[in-house]
């Protein structure tokens, strides 16, 4: 018997594969990027604008890489490698891993901070930051504390790699069916407070209302980019999760559950940001500081306010971990197949490297002074990481993901495996003009605009 270590492993049910795709997809994306993003891109305007690209190009792209993921049953190189041998494309699974390690390396800082915040609110300092001043002197005093973030990006790197260390169904899959409805729980609860605030009728008029003369080119590629990076598309981590998922479940069925389920998430998390920033007569358009600056000046004014502000940063640290975990995966999934790594190496390796690689990004935003002046190119290193990884290698990724489904492997074997535990697709017509000219030339699109313009999602 091959021990749990060595084994790739599969997941265990459709509802275990759909909670951590859905983890996976849910994230920080969702519940901070999302509506600062839309707060500042006019509100209903760019929900509706990103509702659109999500049907027309997240979901398209995303079953093109659960598809690579399941023919192949690799990770991102060696699914390439199987399925164009002898050819360059192994090396966009290569981007892809490459980009999963980076995106991690910035974002497992920001989760931290999720963490400082939820053991503020639970020792009640939360009730101390009921001023624009004081939250951000907290903020500031937060981030700029290099053993504090050091601190708090290490401890979310170990919960992290002791989730995926513990394999595909003993850990990634046991972790997102609790952690998942656990999610979802605080989401809808903490939704449904917020709504129901005296003047949250504002915050849903900013979030639902849309005016055409908002939609502007900035918005609509802001939108494409939210989507991207929203649904995890172009990193890899798809391609992983799909490798996982056996040939008898209906890919298609679950693919479009991952990403209604993501969609859903980040409306909610709308209904309970905007309604409750009205109500306490705050401004949607804060920027990246409309969680962790706003809304502590929120919480100090709602009834119960530390017990909401203990869900919602509870909810936050929950979205993170299980983007984190997938991020992780990517890079150990490639360790296990193509170096034949066990994955207790391959987990506590990449999570160190991580580590290293995520310090000057915690520490930037202290203004070490190695990075004082604004950092290299005049950005701090977390930004200037969240811009090559976030923005750049995830377009790439994702532009090339299409060319490789839509012209180099084929349409015609995509929906062959797709239909594989799903019977007849109505919609593969459809799907594989979306794949083959739309999908690349979107994402060719929003790539070329933040190269023109240095305008990034």
């Amino acid at each position: 018997m091959i021990p749990e270590d060595l084994r790739r492993g599969n997941f265990g049910s459709k509802v275990g594969f759909i909670l951590a795709a859905a983890g996976s997809a849910i994230g920080l994306g969702n519940i901070w990027r999302f509506p600062y993003t839309a707060g500042e891109s006019g509100g209903g305007a760019f929900v509706l604008v990103y509702l659109l690209w999500v049907v027309l190009l997240g979901v398209p792209v995303l079953l093109a890489e659960l598809a690579i993921g399941r023919a192949s049953q690799r990770n991102p190189v060696g699914a390439f490698r199987a399925l164009a041998p002898g050819s360059w494309w192994p090396a966009v699974g290569g981007l892809g891993v490459l980009t999963g390690f980076g995106i991690l390396a910035f974002y497992s800082v920001v989760a931290g901070w999720t963490l400082g915040y939820l053991a503020k609110s639970i020792s009640g300092g939360i009730r101390e930051l009921g001023t624009p001043e004081a939250s951000r002197a907290a903020f500031g005093q937060l981030i700029g504390d290099p053993l504090s973030a050091l601190f708090l990006t290490f401890l979310f790197l170990l919960l992290t790699v002791l989730v995926v260390r513990g394999g595909v169904q003993g850990g990634i899959e046991r972790a997102s069916k609790f952690l998942m409805p656990l999610f979802f729980l605080l989401l809808v609860v903490l939704a449904v407070r917020a709504v129901t605030l005296p003047g949250a009728s504002e915050g849903l008029r900013f979030l639902f209302h849309f005016e055409w003369e908002k939609i502007t080119p900035r918005v609509a590629m802001t939108a494409l980019g939210q989507a991207l990076f929203s649904l995890s598309l172009g990193m890899g981590a798809m391609i992983t999760y799909g490798s996982y998922l056996p040939r008898s479940e209906n890919l298609p069925f679950s693919g479009a559950s991952v990403a209604f389920f993501d969609t859903l998430i980040a409306l909610l998390a709308g209904l309970i940001i905007f309604p409750a920033v009205f109500a306490t007569g705050g401004k949607p358009d804060a920027g990246p500081g409309l969680v962790f600056v706003v809304m502590p000046t929120v919480f100090d004014k709602l009834p119960l306010g530390v017990l909401f502000a203990v869900a919602f940063y509870a909810l936050l640290a929950i979205a993170a971990l299980t983007s984190t975990i997938s991020l992780l995966e990517v890079i150990v999934a490639y360790l296990v197949d193509e170096r034949g790594w066990d994955r207790s190496r391959a987990s506590f390796s990449v999570g160190g490297a991580c580590f290293v690689v995520a310090v000057p990004s915690a520490l930037s935003q202290g203004g070490a002074a190695w990075l004082s002046e604004g950092g290299l190119f005049g950005l701090d290193f977390l930004t200037l990481q969240s811009i090559l990884f976030g923005n750049y290698a995830l377009s790439i990724g994702a532009l090339l993901i299409c060319l490789f489904v839509g012209w180099r492997w084929g349409t015609a074997p995509a929906v062959e495996e797709m239909r594989r535990g799903a019977g007849e697709l109505r919609t593969a017509a459809l799907w594989s003009f979306l794949v083959r000219y739309f999908c690349p030339l979107a994402v060719a699109a929003v790539l070329a605009f933040i190269v023109v313009t240095r305008q990034y999602f």
